[in-house]
């Protein structure tokens, strides 16, 4: 389908801006080894982060991406967890390729831009900001701004309103299931990459208006819109 040129783009953060595994998964690890537990790894994390840390760390107590662990365990892990990435935010975390490309031809091309994440605030502005593209964005919402998170629209249609743009003149860019409900639900318009975080599933499967391999392509995207 052919995209509508957009006045606002938002875009996720964890999968579609940034790789942020390699941080969640050293955080992981040395939680469970703080709990006596078997290590995970970095292949296992990868499939099960996308719904916040709270959920990555109930998924790494069980091992698998759906089920509860004991509450009391999880009582325990969680604020090992908080403490250990507060410290590891963004020493291993890096920005795709053509992110920064990306930011900058919406930048220059005067695009009202806005970051959503379902990241707790904590940790979403210092890793922003310590890879350089926090100044990209008019505003951020987090995980913890609102009273809802995606994939409820009230995060996307909050920056629409903060800009005075019209949910159908809005582009969200992300790269999960997560991403493709909120942007319907808002009336957005949705493009997803196709190397982010959708537990193994690809991201096509969820139809979203186009999928991309890197924001380098969002030139030739955007100047092909009606």
């Amino acid at each position: 389908m052919t995209l509508k040129k957009p006045q606002m783009v938002l875009i996720d953060v964890d999968g579609t801006l940034v790789d942020s595994v390699p941080d969640l998964a050293y955080c992981v690890d040395e939680m469970m080894k703080r709990l006596g537990m078997p290590v995970h790894g970095e292949a296992a994390v990868r499939n099960w982060v996308g719904n916040g840390v709270e959920r990555l760390v109930r998924r790494a107590l069980i091992g698998r991406l759906d089920g509860e662990p004991d509450e009391a365990l999880f009582e325990r892990a969680y604020p090992v967890f908080l403490e250990l990435y507060r410290e590891n935010t963004s020493k291993r975390s890096v920005l795709y390729p053509g992110v920064r490309e990306g930011l900058e031809y919406l930048s220059s091309r005067g695009y009202k831009l806005g970051c959503v994440t379902n990241k707790a605030e904590q940790f979403t502005l210092p890793l922003l900001e310590d890879l350089g593209v926090r100044d990209f964005f008019g505003i951020v919402v987090s995980g913890d701004t609102l009273e809802k998170k995606k994939p409820d629209p009230l995060p996307l249609l909050h920056v629409a309103d903060h800009f005075g743009v019209r949910p159908a003149d809005a582009l969200m860019i992300g790269d999960s299931v997560s991403d493709v409900k909120a942007a319907r639900a808002a009336g957005f318009q949705i493009v997803c990459m196709s190397y982010g975080y959708n537990h193994g599933v690809d991201i096509r499967e969820s139809n979203p208006d186009a999928v991309i391999d890197s924001m380098a392509e969002l030139p030739a995207l955007l100047e092909k819109a009606a």
